[in-house]
């Protein structure tokens, strides 16, 4: 009992010499000593561990072993304690109750965590940058930066990850999964980011960004920046071999391969067909397998891409986008408007020459 309540006093008696971090016990302070006498050292990436347990617990990310699994869904786990947590998502249980919001927890250890978001504590600083962190396990990740070691490999290519995290998003480009999956459509991707730039691209009709020269409103800041050229007149991409210059990176990616022979062509296997980019050769791929994953939201319709979505919502809506630059006029689809303006351009040039007769 002793020993415990030291663990709840303030005052650290015990310094380590060798990185002055302190200590309630003795006992603590040797088993940290571990660390630097590198006693229990992983062979596969060098790192140092205080207690052999640690060690063998920790062998098992890079062998994959995982002997724990839960009886109600089949998940596996490296360590035991790591399944009876697991475990309370099944049953609900949630003992640990944070006393300034009411956030309740499965685990103490997160509760401890979670007041120090609170409180802005965040006792883990590095000692290269200075950054400072919430948790040692943040903090140790972080000074992969500093220190390039990748302890996590892939199997299938041998390309290394700092964190295993990534290395989890890699291995998806060999298996091909696509764990999530757009509420609204049939359409899958590897990263959840990938779903809600998905969604917000294709299926929101919010569009914060407008134009300061003609109004017309866009869903990215992206969007904006490519179609302000079309008044500026503004050409940023430059070809490194002439003198001809793009408005849009994939326009001068096109002219390298077409007139430079710069790059490498993206060729579909059926076809045989050349795209510059391999968003556009995987857009082409969906026409063979006949999938049409964009469903509009006000009919049945399906469509291949996200852009003849696109051109077919403005059908249900009556809002009006694109601008005459000539009269003024708004209409529903840019063809029109196009269509529209040329017209108005060979007459304004009639009136013109009437004006100068």
């Amino acid at each position: 009992m002793k020993a415990h309540e030291q663990i709840h006093a303030t005052e650290r008696l015990y310094s380590c010499s060798h990185c002055e971090k302190r200590f309630t016990t003795h006992y603590y302070l040797n088993t940290h000593m571990n660390i630097h006498s590198s006693s229990f050292k992983c062979t596969e990436c060098g790192r140092c561990f205080s207690r052999n347990k640690d060690l063998t617990v920790h062998r098992r990310s890079h062998s994959g072993e995982k002997p724990f699994e839960c009886t109600v869904c089949g998940k596996r786990f490296t360590q035991s304690g790591s399944l009876v947590v697991h475990s309370r998502i099944h049953g609900g249980v949630k003992p640990h109750k944070c006393q300034l919001c009411g956030k309740a927890f499965s685990v103490s250890h997160n509760l401890k965590i979670h007041i120090r978001f609170h409180r802005g504590n965040k006792p883990y600083k590095c000692r290269v940058c200075g950054k400072a962190f919430v948790t040692s396990s943040a903090l140790n990740s972080h000074f992969r930066i500093h220190s390039g070691v990748k302890p996590h490999k892939c199997q299938e290519c041998d390309k290394a990850f700092s964190w295993s995290e990534s290395l989890k998003r890699h291995m998806r480009v060999h298996t091909g999964d696509k764990p999530y999956k757009c509420s609204l459509c049939d359409k899958s991707f590897k990263r959840s980011s990938h779903v809600q730039s998905h969604t917000h691209a294709v299926h929101s009709n919010r569009r914060p960004y407008y134009c300061p020269y003609c109004g017309k409103l866009f869903k990215s800041s992206r969007d904006l920046k490519c179609h302000v050229y079309t008044h500026t007149g503004a050409k940023p991409y430059l070809c490194g071999h002439c003198s001809d210059r793009f408005t849009r990176h994939h326009q001068l990616k096109t002219h390298l391969l077409k007139s430079h022979n710069e790059g490498t062509w993206f060729t579909c296997h059926i076809c045989e067909k050349k795209f510059a980019l391999s968003g556009y050769l995987k857009q082409h791929l969906v026409r063979h397998e006949g999938v049409k994953p964009y469903v509009c939201d006000e009919c049945p319709k399906r469509f291949y891409s996200a852009g003849e979505l696109k051109q077919h919502q403005p059908r249900h809506s009556d809002i009006k986008r694109f601008c005459c630059g000539s009269c003024g006029k708004y209409f529903k689809y840019k063809q029109t408007v196009k269509r529209h303006f040329s017209i108005c351009s060979v007459k304004l040039g009639y009136v013109n020459v009437f004006l100068r007769r």
